[in-house]
Order: structure tokens, then C-alpha cells, then sequence
């Protein structure tokens, strides 16, 4: 019995001295957490890529190189500035989505809205060739349709009937031997000249042979086919040389006409065929080009004036024919243009916090690099890129605001040296320092004014959101295009105000959205500039206190990568959140 225990317990030592060895040379004594001299190792960094950092000793994920241990008492290798560190449960959590700069086809649809005019190439006004009587209107109302040479009206005049009688007189004695010929066909030359002059044509005075001595009026024609647009002259009326009577214009081709903005131009090029849509037809796309581009550009607006030719059918209405586009419709158009492939960014990757666009470029390991970019054209989904990326670099598409939020938050820290403030006490302590910084009130009235009628535009983008109505967000959005340069024109000698007004420029040409939630991305950036204009107007100019600027703590639902919280400002309460609309039409906050 001894002798099996004593068995069994060499067997217990022969394996576990044999598990020591094997643990041994396979599994290394951990680092030592300390240097000789004590120091503690506080964490492992990449010298390559000093964002990568680890508790553990380990290799970087980025280069492969060892990773350095930094002990208590050193700094490390510093991080570039700009640059935004985040961990991965983070990026999980706020949706980090990437794409890869590369030629792209640049598309773009410039949707517009115009007027439906006359051609102004087929237009005639017939005026009176002689002084007489108007005797009889054969047409006499306005919207009439008639045909070339179609009569109009007659006239009693003298004048015409004895040219008229000279005429036939000379025609006459034309037949007599003894009259000289030469000399007869000369005074029947001038005889047909003059009744030209005073209106006859070809036919009517080769008809004078065959009209009764008795009849004392002459018709007058119409010089072309089209519509009567204007009647000046009544049955009886007397009218001198030079009276207008009538005003056709041929309205089988009209134009379409609408405004180009200055960003507009460089896609728009004469012959490009353009889709025309018009309500009062609905259901109907017509077939056009453009024709013409003004060159003189609109100073006030900083628009030029396109001019698209659209054909204009015969439909039947009541069993009479009528011309199927009116004169002066409301009508909008889309011009489809492509270009050829050129380096092109996401458009949900670009922010433009200030005048100058940045990006943030995927270094790798959870770094972000924001990115200062020089923007070429705009397309529907993407911008082209001139300057500040390369191709197959990968930039952030989904959660930049939220790190560019951390950028700002970081920027301020560094040059404060203190810790960062919730984001929401940041940002009301930089519009109050804003509004510190500037003068007295010093506004004129043509600034006033345009200052009115730029927060009334806006409070109508946000009044269209408030209600869901994105419609209604895109027709208010085009206001702005034209207030902009207005605003940009009137505060271009006041240094005070040109920094919010830079802003307003930079945010505020609003693209058509197709869905609400980019809408409400687009006018969140528009909306954090309006408000910034908003603080300094209460607190700087009179007539602007009655402005209220609203806080929404749960903007981070409203549309992928929004930050926590928003602003925006309402000319009038009661609170109406642009954010989610009718869901949560009341959730917010007044900021004092």
C-alpha cells in the first residue's frame, strides 16, 4: 500500500515538473511594470503613429514597428495637431462611416423655376399706315386666333381711297396708244409704291381692278399668324398715322426664362436640353434646350437670365383649338448635366464650420485628421476636390460632426489649458464672447432691412421643417440664394459684422433635399450661424429683441452624425422644433 502511494506521487512530481518546463518555453515571464530606477510604465505608443497606444506591450497596428514603453514622468511622442483620437467602442457608437477619395462621375441636376413668356422674335405691332375712320372691327377682342392676311378691320380714309383711284386712273389710260409707254409704267411703278407705303399688299392692290366704285373702306390685314395679345382702337374711333391698332404674337415656340445663379453658371451651356414641367399641365414633360445666356449678370441678385425654347402644341378645347401653354405660367425645369470623371468627395464628408471647408481623413487606429480643402464643383452626391486630399485616401462620410465637435472641444483646452466644458456651455460661451467683441449699433437701414427679410427667410425654411413639409423647405431654400449677395454687398465695409455674415454666405446656399433628414442636416449648419447673428443683433441692435433662439437636447436622434444638442432661432414663439417636426413638435428650450 505504501508502495503505490509513494508511486503515485513521483508521477504527481514527473508531471508537474514537466508542465513547469513546458510553460516555461512557451509562455515568457511577463515585462517587468517597472524600471530599475522604479518608474512605473504608464502605457505602450507607436513612435510612427503616436495615436496608437496600448496597456500592453504589443506592435502597432498601423506600421507593425514595436511599440515603446512610456514611463511615469515622460510625455510620450506627441500627437499632430487636429488631430481627433477615438476609441473603438466610440467610433461604434457614434457610427464612424469612411469612403475613399477617387474620380468619381460628377452628376448634377439644377432644378430651377421660371416664367413661360411670348418669343419676343415673333411679336408684331400693326399700327396705322394713314389717319381715317375705323368703320368695322372684324376681330375685337383680345386672344383672338388669326391667320396671315386674315382682315382685321376697314378703314374710311381719303388719303388711301384717292391713291387708290390714281392708281386705277393710271392702270386705265394705260391702255391708251397714245400714251408713252416708258413714261405709263413709270407713273403705275410710283402709284404702287405709294399704296404699299400706306399699307396695301401685292394682292389687295391687284384686287383694286375688281372693288365697286361704290365701296369706300379698305381692310387691313393681319401682317402674320398668331394671337391677338392687344387691341387698342374701337368700331368708329379715328386714328392718325402711327396709332397703334392691334398686337399679334406667334406663340407656337415660347420661352421659358429663369434665374442663374453665379454657382449655376458653370454648368449651364447654350444647347443643353432641358426637362420643362409646367402645373397648370400636369403630367407633361417638355422637350427643350437652351437657347441663350445673358451675360450681363442681375448686380442685385448676382443672376444672369437663361432663356429656353419650348415648342407649343395645338390642343382642342370645347371643339376649338387653342395654343396648350399661356402666357406668363409659373413653370420649373431640371437640367441633367454630366461631367467627366474628376476627384470628388461624399457631400455628407465636407463641413463648413467657417469659410474654409474641412474633411477628416481616416489615419488609422482610431485617428482623425481634419483637413482643410479647396472645393471645386458640386454635384448632386459629391463634391469635386481641387486641393487638400488625395486619391484612395479615406475620409469620414457618417459621424463628422461629432468629431469635429471633439476637434473644437480639443482646440479649446489646448489654448485654455484648463479642462473641456460641456459642449453646450462652450458653445453659448463663445456667441457671448462673439457679441462682446462687437461695436454699437451701427446699421443702416438698407442693412436692416435686408437683415429682416434674411431672418424671415430663414424662420420660413424652419417653419417648413417644424411641419414636415419638404417642399416647402426647398421653395424657402432659393430665397436665400438671393438675399445672400445682397447681404454680402451691404456689409461689405463693416469689419464688425463681416465674420457672421461670412458665415451665413458659407452655410447658406441650401441645396433641394430629398428626404427630411438631410434637409435638417443642411440647416443645422445654416441654423448654428443664424443664431450667432441672432445673439449679436439682441444684444448690439435695437428692433431685433423680440428675436428667440431655442436649444434641442436630443438632437443626436434627428439625422445621422448630428451632435447632442442644437440651436436655432424663431422670429416669434411659440417653440415649433425643426428637428422632428411633428413628433416632437414642443421639445426644447428657450436660451435667454
Amino acid at each position: 500500500m505504501k508502495i503505490k502511494l509513494l508511486i503515485r506521487l513521483l508521477i504527481i512530481a514527473a508531471l508537474s515538473g514537466g508542465a513547469g518546463w513546458f510553460a516555461a518555453r512557451h509562455w515568457p515571464a511577463r515585462p517587468p511594470e517597472a524600471r530599475p530606477d522604479g518608474r512605473r510604465i504608464l502605457y505602450y505608443q507607436s513612435a510612427m503613429h503616436p495615436w496608437i497606444k496600448s496597456d500592453k506591450p504589443g506592435k502597432c497596428t498601423i506600421c507593425g514597428m514595436d511599440l515603446v514603453p512610456v514611463y511615469q514622468g515622460e510625455a510620450g511622442f506627441d500627437v499632430a495637431p487636429g488631430l481627433v483620437t477615438l476609441s473603438s467602442n466610440s467610433i461604434t457608437v457614434i457610427n464612424v462611416q469612411t469612403d475613399t477619395v477617387r474620380p468619381r462621375l460628377l452628376r448634377r441636376t439644377l432644378r430651377v423655376a421660371g416664367t413661360i413668356e411670348e418669343d419676343d422674335t415673333r411679336h408684331r405691332v400693326l399700327s396705322a399706315y394713314v389717319e381715317g375712320r375705323l368703320d368695322r372691327l372684324f376681330v375685337n377682342y383680345v386672344g383672338a386666333e388669326v391667320t396671315e392676311s386674315q382682315p382685321l378691320a376697314a378703314i374710311y380714309s381719303p388719303t388711301l381711297l384717292n391713291a387708290e383711284r390714281e392708281y386705277l386712273l393710271l392702270v386705265s389710260q394705260s391702255s391708251e396708244p397714245a400714251a408713252p409707254r416708258e413714261e405709263r409704267a413709270r407713273l403705275i411703278e410710283a402709284a404702287t409704291l405709294r399704296l404699299k407705303r400706306l399699307g396695301l399688299t401685292e394682292a389687295q392692290i391687284a384686287a383694286l381692278a375688281r372693288k365697286p366704285e361704290s365701296e369706300l373702306q379698305t381692310e387691313i390685314l393681319a401682317p402674320m399668324s398668331g394671337t391677338v395679345v392687344a387691341r387698342n382702337v374701337y368700331e368708329g374711333q379715328y386714328v392718325k398715322e402711327g396709332d397703334k391698332l392691334f398686337e399679334i404674337a406667334d406663340f407656337s415656340t415660347m420661352w421659358f426664362r429663369f434665374d442663374a445663379y453665379e454657382r449655376d453658371l458653370p454648368w449651364l451651356r447654350v444647347g443643353q436640353r432641358v426637362e420643362v414641367t409646367v402645373p397648370a399641365v400636369p403630367g407633361k414633360v417638355y422637350p427643350a434646350q437652351i437657347t441663350f445666356i445673358d451675360p450681363n449678370l442681375n448686380d442685385p441678385t448676382r443672376s444672369a437670365k437663361v432663356r429656353v425654347e419650348v415648342p407649343n402644341p395645338v390642343v382642342e378645347q370645347d371643339g376649338r383649338p387653342r395654343r396648350e401653354l399661356y402666357h406668363r405660367l409659373y413653370a420649373e425645369a431640371a437640367v441633367k448635366v454630366d461631367l467627366p470623371e474628376v476627384l470628388a468627395v461624399p457631400r455628407s464628408a465636407v463641413l463648413s464650420p467657417g469659410p474654409q471647408p474641412v474633411v477628416y481623413v481616416d489615419k488609422g487606429g482610431g485617428a482623425y485628421e481634419q483637413r482643410a480643402v479647396r472645393l471645386g464643383r458640386a454635384g448632386d452626391d459629391s463634391w469635386e476636390v481641387l486641393e487638400g486630399v488625395s486619391d484612395g485616401e479615406r475620409i469620414v462620410t457618417e459621424g463628422n460632426l461629432l468629431i469635429d465637435a471633439q476637434a473644437q472641444l480639443n482646440r479649446s483646452v489646448s489654448s485654455a489649458g484648463q479642462n473641456p466644458a460641456p459642449f453646450q456651455t462652450s458653445a453659448r460661451g463663445d456667441f457671448k464672447e462673439t457679441v462682446e467683441r462687437a461695436g454699437p449699433d451701427s446699421l443702416s437701414g438698407t442693412q436692416r432691412k435686408l437683415l429682416k427679410d434674411f431672418l424671415a427667410a430663414a424662420d420660413a425654411i424652419r417653419a417648413a421643417l417644424s411641419g414636415d413639409d419638404l417642399d416647402a423647405f426647398n421653395q424657402h431654400a432659393a430665397r436665400l440664394h438671393e438675399l445672400i449677395p445682397a447681404l454680402l454687398n451691404a456689409f461689405d465695409n463693416t469689419p464688425e459684422w463681416q465674420p457672421f455674415i461670412a458665415k451665413i454666405e458659407a452655410t447658406g446656399h441650401l441645396e433641394s433635399a430629398a428626404d427630411l433628414k438631410t434637409a435638417r442636416k443642411e440647416f443645422y449648419a445654416l441654423s448654428t450661424a443664424v443664431v450667432e447673428l441672432a445673439q449679436k443683433l439682441r444684444a448690439q441692435s435695437s428692433g431685433f429683441g423680440s428675436l428667440k433662439v431655442y436649444q434641442c437636447p436630443m438632437l443626436k436622434q434627428a439625422f445621422p452624425g448630428a451632435p447632442s444638442k442644437g440651436l436655432w432661432v424663431q422670429v416669434e414663439g411659440p417653440l415649433r422644433n425643426p428637428y422632428f417636426g411633428a413628433a416632437m413638435i414642443d421639445c426644447g428650450s428657450e436660451i435667454k
